[in-house]
Formats: C-alpha cells, sequence, structure tokens
C-alpha cells in the first residue's frame, strides 16, 4: 500500500475529488493547510504572503491504483499556473481498523 499526500489549490478541491471518484478512489482525509513553494509566497504591492492557504488530501490506496490517482489527482489540480501543488508517495508499512483491530492486507 501507498500513502499520497497531495497539497493543491484551494479552489481545485472539487474538481480533485470528482477525478478521484471517477477512477473509484472515495477515501481520503482532507486538512486545510499553510505553506509556500519555491517562489517564497506572492506579493500584491509592499505586501508579502509568505504562507498561502493550501488544502491537502490523505490517501493511503493499493499499488494497483496508485498511478490512476496520481493521474487523476493531476488532472483535477492542474492549473498551468506556479502553486498548483505537489504529490508525495510513501510506502505504508501496516494498516489497522480501530474499530476491530484487523490488520488490513494489501
Amino acid at each position: 500500500m501507498r500513502m499520497i499526500r497531495a497539497i493543491i489549490r484551494p479552489d481545485r478541491e472539487e474538481q480533485v475529488i470528482a477525478a478521484l471518484e471517477a477512477t473509484g478512489v472515495v477515501s481520503l482525509t482532507k486538512m486545510d493547510v499553510f505553506g509556500r513553494g519555491q517562489q517564497r509566497g506572492i506579493q500584491v504591492g509592499n505586501t508579502v504572503y509568505g504562507e498561502l492557504p493550501k488544502t491537502m488530501f490523505m490517501i493511503v490506496i493499493e499499488e494497483g491504483k496508485l498511478d490512476a490517482a496520481v493521474a487523476a489527482i493531476q488532472t483535477g489540480a492542474k492549473t498551468g499556473q506556479n502553486g498548483d501543488g505537489k504529490l508525495f508517495i510513501s510506502p505504508v508499512d501496516a494498516v489497522y481498523t480501530v474499530r476491530t483491530g484487523q490488520k488490513l492486507q494489501e
């Protein structure tokens, strides 16, 4: 299993969720976060906004669905402008269901 952490523009949230649902991925965790990329925020007049609002999705997914989920996120999040976001993918060693204590297998 893999975990995808996707940090995207908040205004692209609905498009990303719809694209994921179209690939069969419906389980996710969403958080409102703040951050900045290489452009170090934005400057409007004399005011510098060093941290910008973003939305972060955390998705744990089977290896076989990973490529489709990544493509769906990229399609839904892309505007072609700086600040579209980043995807981080890492392995998941174990998954347990809290209610039953059952360890899930891939």
